[in-house]
């Protein structure tokens, strides 16, 4: 071959290596990060004190929409009046100030952790009592700048927020708890919020609370008018219904077993005193002491909850109970005095009686014989002393019925009117609050 043509496949060849070395030299992104974020956030480029333009580049109010995702609900509190959660707090904004070239598709977005290097809606919790950032291991908190401008803030915070309850129907109620966000300083002048479309708000799927379910939420506008202007506001309904078997088991059965224990004493013979009194009494404290221990869970409220009626009954059919007793022992004592009474009333006609068989039969003692003899005989005839009484017959007697004492007929009437009057009770009492918590569905 000729020297030439060496030549030429040598720098045919050289030209091949350097045109793939070109394409597979990898560009540094990173770098190209770094040199866009020093375009447009560069000193004199970019003022972080000045709102975006309104929607198309008018002078409108900027447009924030904001969506959240619910990670945790850790309490409810029904004292204080309160709720926890933890959540993803999200918004999104268009700052046409921001754009930038994305390389032909390669570059999707800029990430930032500062939130003082862009301009930020200046958004509160209006009904927050605490809250706090997460910053462990680093701080939870990223901005994204796309290339058309768009700016995505996400934070992950915690807070605990008021939540104002109607207690009335407790513990067979529904409970309303709001998260209200508004715009501080920025009236709707110039900035407005509103809830990204689609899906605005998101709940972890295995969200777990110890007394309550969570059973929707609603998303919904709470703008608010003050002397200084039209403030926009957002705010998500989350609605709670209370899980009644933990009530069930803790306070209405146990109320139900003490009233029927009460009962007890019904049954027991109205000479054991020692026994009435101490079932009870033993019953009234122990009704008294649930009572206290359900109030002491509960804010001091001017209304009447369903569990105050439910306890207030049940109280009052346990001292029902034991005043029925003291009824009943005063009924007794009654009968035994009057009893009594009759037993010395009868002695006293005998002793009479007696005294005038006597009194006649000394007078007797001064006529005939014959005639004596046959008054005497006549006197014996109509004159034969009582019978010795029967005692059972005379125990008998102080009874005012023939089945049975008033005191006997007392615990016999109570038997039969407490349960029912207890079931009646219940039946009005469950079909009457079921009925209200169907009205307030």
């Amino acid at each position: 071959m000729a020297p030439g043509h060496y030549f030429w496949a040598i720098f045919y060849f050289a030209c091949l290596c350097s045109a793939s070395l070109a394409n597979n030299a990898k560009v540094n992104f990173r770098e190209k990060e770094k040199k866009i974020l020093d375009q447009i956030l560069g000193a004199g480029k970019y003022d972080a004190r000045i709102r975006p333009s309104g929607i198309n580049g008018t002078d409108g109010p900027a447009v924030v929409r904001v969506n959240i995702f619910v990670r945790s609900i850790s309490k409810i509190d029904d004292v204080t009046m309160e709720y926890s959660v933890q959540l993803t707090f999200r918004e999104q904004w268009l700052d046409e100030r921001l754009k930038f070239d994305d390389i032909g598709g390669r570059l999707k977005y800029l990430t930032l952790t500062e939130a003082n290097r862009v301009w930020m809606p200046d958004l509160f919790f209006s009904n927050e009592k605490e809250g706090h950032f997460h910053n462990i291991i680093m701080p939870n908190v990223y901005i994204r700048i796309f290339p058309y401008g768009s700016v995505l803030y996400s934070i992950r915070i915690s807070l605990t927020l008021a939540c104002p309850m109607n207690l009335k129907l407790y513990p067979l109620d529904r409970q309303v708890c709001s998260l209200r966000m508004a715009s501080y300083g920025w009236t709707t002048a110039d900035l407005v919020f509103l809830w990204k479309e689609g899906d605005p708000v998101q709940v972890v799927k295995n969200l777990h609370l110890p007394r309550f379910t969570l059973e929707k939420f609603l998303t919904d506008y709470c703008n608010s008018k003050t002397n200084t202007g039209e403030y926009s506001c957002l705010k998500v309904d989350l609605l709670f219904k209370r899980e009644f078997s933990y009530y069930l088991i803790q306070i209405y059965i146990p109320c139900c077993m003490l009233v029927i224990v009460s009962w007890v004493s019904f049954w027991l013979d109205q000479g054991a005193v020692p026994a009435r009194v101490s079932l009870g009494v033993t019953t009234l404290l122990t009704m008294a002491t649930q009572t206290s221990g359900i109030n002491a869970s509960l804010p001091p409220v001017s209304y009447t909850k369903a569990i105050d009626v439910w306890t207030g009954v049940c109280l009052t059919f346990v001292f029902g109970a034991l005043l029925e007793f003291a009824l009943v022992n005063y009924a007794s004592r009654s009968a035994d005095r009057a009893a009594d009474i009759q037993r010395e009333n009868m002695k006293k006609k005998r002793r009479e009686m007696e005294q005038v068989s006597l009194d006649a039969a000394s007078d007797l003692l001064d006529t005939d014989s014959n005639a004596t003899f046959a008054m005497l005989r006549q006197c014996e005839v109509h004159m034969q002393p009582p019978k010795r009484p029967n005692c059972c017959r005379t125990w008998w007697s102080r009874f005012p019925t023939r089945q049975c004492s008033r005191s006997k007929r007392i615990d016999v009437i109570s038997r039969i009117t407490f349960p029912l009057v207890f079931a009646l009770f219940n039946l009005v009492y469950w079909s009457t609050y079921l009925f209200r918590e169907e009205e307030e569905d």
